[in-house]
């Protein structure tokens, strides 16, 4: 009963952390107009769960970090109520945070409730010390490094633009037609350009979006770009697959209850259901909330995530690809000035109530487990 419980709630921790999680890597390419809502999220589902199948060869030191091993007792990681309770716990905190739209970490919520349920099972005899060295540092470095390397990224990208006379354009994106150029009416107005008199734009579904313009090597910069995006988001999401479903699956060995290569298909199904089914409140605060965007700005934000999470998966470091991801959108808001400096305030609160909120939830799990078989 108790090994069924446990598998059940590793599911629904996975199927949160889909739903979470799943839409956080192709959020610019939503944000920036790339692409619409649908073929966003299935790029990012489908990249995710292939970074989850990549992790039965690449993130077994992950693996071993989240079944709690070296926190607690080794004797009490042979009893399945631990692993039940931390999964209850993280799942219920970051299933909570989806519900209102907050793009919380998973890692996070595992590290308290990694510490609640310990706390409570191995009293004395839990590692705090090692939580603050082994999870609580990169989780607080991370983020501050992603949205520096972010900052300085996308300056740099923006001069090397510039030399190469790549500029933009602000272009009108309609439905089912061509982007247009517009042109600006006195007033302060915009408009389409056509053969005759420019006519104001009225319609609640046109768009304006900024375009690059120029050629490099003879193909056009904004093709490059689009594909540079496509490719940047891929990897962001590959990486949240690596770098997450290990974590959970960690929760899964106590007393050598599952196989970590069944394991792994079994959470990575549970991730991408979640994306599909309850990603939408998170992908508008992650696409529309934090900062506007273009194509470029989100290719950085990308890229720079990317490369952190997937070098921290490979070296067994427990960072969030939420913190990391949203730090490198915080990044680009500061780079250009116009990040929401309101939506920044609701995800680091946020963001402080997911540990003590997680290992309140976990340490209440673990006691009520103690009556079940």
């Amino acid at each position: 009963m108790i090994v069924l419980l446990l598998f059940l709630a590793a599911f629904f921790l996975a199927y949160s952390n889909g739903a979470n999680d799943n839409f956080k890597g192709v959020a610019t390419l939503f944000g920036s107009g790339t692409t619409d809502y649908r073929k966003a999220l299935w790029w990012g589902t489908g990249t995710t769960f292939l970074g989850s199948i990549a992790a039965i060869a690449l993130a077994g030191t992950l693996v071993s970090n989240f079944s709690g091993r070296g926190l607690i007792p080794d004797a009490l990681l042979l009893d399945p109520r631990f692993a039940l309770s931390v999964a209850f716990g993280a799942g219920t905190t970051v299933f909570l945070a989806t519900w209102i739209g907050m793009p919380i970490s998973t890692t996070h919520a595992l590290v308290g409730s990694l510490a609640g349920s310990g706390l409570v099972a191995a009293g004395p005899a839990f590692d705090e010390g090692r939580l603050v060295q082994m999870f609580l540092l990169p989780l607080i470095v991370s983020p501050l490094l992603a949205a520096t390397i972010s900052l300085v990224a996308y300056l740099f990208f923006r001069k090397m633009r510039l030399s190469l006379g790549v500029e933009k354009e602000t272009c009108l994106c309609i439905p089912g037609e061509t982007a247009q150029v517009l042109i600006e009416l006195p007033g302060g107005k915009l408009a389409r350009e056509g053969n005759g008199e420019p006519h104001p734009i009225v319609s609640t579904e046109e768009e304006c979006r900024e375009i690059y313009t120029g050629r490099f090597l003879g193909v056009s910069a904004q093709a490059i770009l689009n594909a540079a995006h496509y490719f940047s988001a891929g990897v962001v999401s590959f990486a949240r697959g690596l770098n997450d479903a290990p974590k959970i699956v960690g929760l899964l060995l106590v007393a050598g209850a599952f196989d970590i290569s069944w394991g792994l298909l079994a959470i990575g199904v549970a991730m991408a259901l979640g994306g599909v089914l309850n990603a939408e409140r998170v992908a508008e605060t992650m696409s529309r909330k934090i900062t506007p965007m273009n194509d470029g700005q989100g290719f950085t934000a990308n890229l720079v995530t990317g490369l952190l999470v997937t070098t921290a998966s490979i070296h067994g470091l427990p960072v969030s690809t939420t913190h990391v991801s949203v730090g490198s959108l915080f990044g680009i808001g500061a780079a250009t000035g116009e990040g929401s400096r309101k939506t920044a305030r609701a995800i680091l609160l946020s963001w402080v109530v997911t540990l003590p909120l997680a290992a309140i939830l976990a340490g209440t799990g673990y006691l009520l487990s103690s009556g079940v078989d």
